[in-house]
């Protein structure tokens, strides 16, 4: 079990930032994990495995929709993450997205190929 967080690099963000948009990220799907009982059990299982969590780099707004896209359509949980603009990038910016938790094998297949950030 684990979950992806995937951070776009064609947006202009200091490290900080970063990091909070990769939390904000892991938090929303946690938490929509937790009002679907069809999620839960990853979400469990996710708990119990020290919460594995991966942050990939994406080089684009449609990579990173593309790939969410084939989450939504495994079942996957899915978060993507929109700026609210108040200090490095423009209000409504998509800054990254998260899949999981869910299966490695799953998850792999939709992100496997991306690079650490």
């Amino acid at each position: 079990m684990k979950m992806v967080v995937m951070v776009r690099t064609d947006i202009s963000m200091g490290k900080g930032k970063i990091a909070a948009q990769v939390a904000h990220a892991a938090v929303s799907l946690v938490l929509d994990c937790l009002t679907r009982s069809s999620w839960r059990d990853w979400l469990d299982l996710w708990l119990n495995e020290g919460q594995p969590k991966v942050v990939v780099k994406v080089s684009s707004l449609e990579d990173l929709l593309s790939r969410v896209d084939r989450a939504r359509s495994q079942g996957l949980p899915t978060s993507i993450i929109s700026d609210a603009g108040r200090t490095q990038v423009e209000p409504g910016t998509i800054t990254c997205a998260g899949i999981g938790p869910g299966p490695d094998d799953l998850i792999d297949k939709i992100t496997g190929d991306l690079k650490l950030l």
